[in-house]
């Protein structure tokens, strides 16, 4: 190997994590952050059903919800140890799935940045 083959071997950046297992943790984090927030829209819609306008409403949307959310935290958890996010924005992204709407928005700026960052 070259002393040029080297400097450019050395001046690209440390990738945590191989780009299979990102992308297969992207994948799993979007898919988990699409359902949870549909969920958490749902359960809004029954709350304000049941509270608001006194429907008897089914009590396992709150269930499923909680589950679904659950699963996101774990798969949040994995992305970020993978891509190495700092802890506020693993933070931030966990908290995504309480908010209303907010999952979906969080879920397209990260993975704006992780495609951007890793390529995949």
């Amino acid at each position: 190997m070259t002393a040029s083959e080297k400097t450019t071997v050395a001046a690209e950046p440390a990738r945590p994590a191989g780009d299979r297992k990102i992308a297969g943790a992207l994948l799993r984090y979007r898919a988990l952050a699409w359902i949870t927030g549909l969920w958490l829209l749902l359960l809004t819609a029954e709350m304000i059903a049941q509270y608001g306008f006194g429907v008897d409403t089914p009590s396992w949307i709150a269930l499923v919800h909680g589950w679904a959310y659950f699963i996101y935290l774990i798969l949040t958890a994995d992305l970020a140890v993978k891509v190495r996010w700092p802890i506020k924005r693993t933070i931030g992204t966990l908290l995504a799935g309480t908010i209303p709407l907010l999952s979906f928005f969080v879920e397209h700026r990260n993975t704006q940045q992780v495609k951007r960052d890793f390529g995949v």
